[in-house]
């Protein structure tokens, strides 16, 4: 495989030929493919012959190696550099570039740093303002934080100078081109049969579910693939700061995303506006990619008010925390409320909450999902676990052994399935 030194020699070399030619601007993608390729021929066969340093190393360059120049050459000019080979791999899941030249990337699960880097800061800074202003956004030194997606659906953050001190930060939430299922989650191994089909009757029953974990425990995903049992004449309405929700099968979908305040900070619309808007909408249905804030006061409400069947994420480490956040997310936005009024508005909204996590190799499992049940004596929320994840004994260090067990408690509140005409829920 070409060395990154030699790689990054010939792409610039190259580079700055081709940006000589007077007629750059005219050539088709084809035509400039088709320059590349020849200036790439000559460039090799030139080291190849008068450089000793390169002439080992050139002889073996690989057809993989001249297509990686190619590509990177194409898009240093029409494109994104080294980020749009780096998305052109549909297996790259995520991308973290920390700087110009530290690079790293999720793909098959794993982290790993890649040898590819842009040429300066400078460089770097242009691609960000680029894309970002395709998706009609800004970033500049005044304004250094910003989240966007590409075209593909893609999120994006970016943080710039002086904020960052390590250079231009990029992260990239990459989601898959096909929509997410419940049969999916079951060929990973995330889910069992036997839960994936009381998630099903849940959903049809039009329990309110709150799907919760850490970062990249695969919240989206699974939100994604319970939505494939909704009823298909139902009216729905997504709410989400960056679209990532991928519903398919719902012909009455009305789809909310979130809008920055402008460079005068006015014009933004959050989450907590959507809510309220949404519920003017005739909705059946609504789902709220994650709450963060004060808007989880408002997603209770609705959810308290005849919209049954609402969906949602949070980030928490387990289905208790998940209510502790809750409390702490409805406080932040009505600090006023007693604490003892939040927490019925939480137990008489949420129905269900189903944990996930990614475990120590990688895998994304579903550990437990409970009823919500009622507030004990003490004032705390009490939780019916129906299945919990059981890791077998023939797990080790790198590889993690089992699956979603039933605990063999009854459902405690079973009234909207019997209000649905399903009785053999679980």
């Amino acid at each position: 495989m070409i060395s990154g030194d030699l790689f990054k020699s010939i792409t610039v070399d190259i580079k700055n030929k081709i940006q000589e030619l007077p007629n750059l601007t005219l050539m088709s993608d084809d035509e400039l493919y088709s320059a590349i390729e020849e200036f790439m021929e000559v460039k090799l066969e030139d080291l190849a012959s008068s450089d000793e340093n390169y002439r080992g190393e050139t002889g073996s360059i690989t057809f993989r190696d001249k297509n990686s120049i190619k590509n990177s050459v194409f898009e240093s000019i029409r494109g994104l550099d080294v980020l749009g080979t780096i998305i052109e791999d549909k297996t790259i899941t995520e991308v973290m570039i920390n700087g110009y030249d530290n690079i790293f990337v999720e793909q098959n699960g794993k982290v790993k740093k890649l040898p590819e880097r842009f040429e300066s800061t400078e460089v770097l800074t242009d691609i960000i303002i680029k894309f970002v202003r395709m998706a009609g956004r800004s970033v500049d030194e005044s304004n250094p934080i910003v989240d966007t997606r590409l075209e593909d659906g893609s999120r994006v953050n970016v943080v710039l100078p002086p904020v960052a001190l390590n250079g231009p930060i990029v992260t990239i939430r990459r989601f898959p081109q096909e929509a997410m299922t419940i049969q999916k989650l079951l060929d990973y191994g995330s889910l069992t049969p036997e839960a994936a089909d009381f998630l099903e009757k849940l959903v049809r029953a039009k329990y309110n579910i709150f799907v919760c974990g850490g970062t990249g425990s695969g919240k989206t995903t699974f939100l994604n693939a319970l939505s494939n049992f909704i009823p298909q004449h139902e009216r729905v309405i997504t709410i989400e700061d960056s679209a990532e929700l991928q519903i398919k099968n719902i012909p009455n979908l009305v789809r909310l995303e979130t809008k920055n305040a402008n460079s005068a900070g006015k014009g933004g619309i959050t989450i907590r506006d959507l809510i309220k808007s949404s519920l003017r909408m005739r909705p059946e249905r609504i789902v709220v990619g994650e709450v963060r804030g004060g808007e989880a006061l408002d997603m209770l409400q609705a959810m308290n008010t005849g919209h049954d069947g609402s969906l949602s994420t949070g980030h928490a480490n387990s289905s208790h925390d998940m209510l502790s956040r809750l409390e702490t997310m409805v406080l932040s936005g009505s600090p006023g409320l007693p604490l003892p009024a939040i927490r019925q508005q939480i137990a008489s909204a949420v129905d269900i909450i189903v944990h996930l996590s990614r475990l120590r190799d990688f895998t994304r499992k579903t550990l437990e999902i409970s009823e919500v049940d009622k507030i004990d004596e003490h004032g705390d929320i009490i939780l019916n676990p129906l299945f919990k994840f059981e890791e077998s004994p023939e797990s080790t260090v790198s590889k993690v052994v089992g699956g979603l067990k039933r605990t063999g408690n009854e459902m405690i509140h079973p009234d909207k399935f019997i209000n649905a005409g399903i009785y053999n829920y679980l």
